[in-house]
């Protein structure tokens, strides 16, 4: 008996904002990041899509979404299932400024600091949270899995600096 093939996952990476300059480079980051998430969760057949914009648009969507005025590094969007559609699992938005910022602030190479935060946002769209303590836990041992195969160092790892959550604001 053979094994069926796992549908593919599909990824649309849309850049609406200039200001992620190598944008071949970063959807590759970006792709590899959502790959490696959904391998090691085993998430299959399904599609996803990921927005790269600026923190105007992040805070736009923030306060209307979460009711928060100000920009954040990432959000997620998590669709609703139906029966009978192809399995979308939603979208995660990332601004360029924030992210960029935070990279420099902790030390950071900005396509790690990317990479993770991508990753972050595929755990919220599978349903993972981190309100609890327990949660975030979770959630930040199943990241620093991941990230391990993506060869990213620990981004929870105490280095001499304050490090800041993944989708929390400052």
């Amino acid at each position: 008996m053979t094994r069926a093939a796992r549908p593919a996952l599909k990824i649309d990476v849309m850049v609406d904002c200039k200001r992620w300059k190598d944008t071949e480079g970063v959807k590759s980051i970006v792709r590899r990041a959502v790959a490696q998430a959904a391998a090691t969760v085993s998430t299959t057949g399904t599609e996803l899509a990921i927005v790269l914009t600026d923190d105007s648009a992040i805070r736009q969507l923030n306060r209307l979404w979460r009711g928060i005025d100000a920009a954040t590094n990432v959000l997620s969007f998590p669709s609703k299932r139906t029966a009978g559609e192809p399995p979308h699992l939603g979208d995660i938005v990332l601004a360029y400024e924030t992210i960029a910022r935070e990279a420099t602030a902790e030390g950071k190479p900005f396509a790690h600091h990317l990479a993770h935060l991508v990753v972050h946002g595929y755990l919220h769209l599978i349903g993972y949270d981190h309100d609890k303590e327990a949660d975030a836990e979770a959630m930040e041992q199943t990241e620093r899995k991941i990230l391990r195969h993506l060869n990213i160092p620990d981004p929870y790892r105490q280095s001499g600096k304050a490090v800041k959550k993944a989708g929390t604001r400052r």
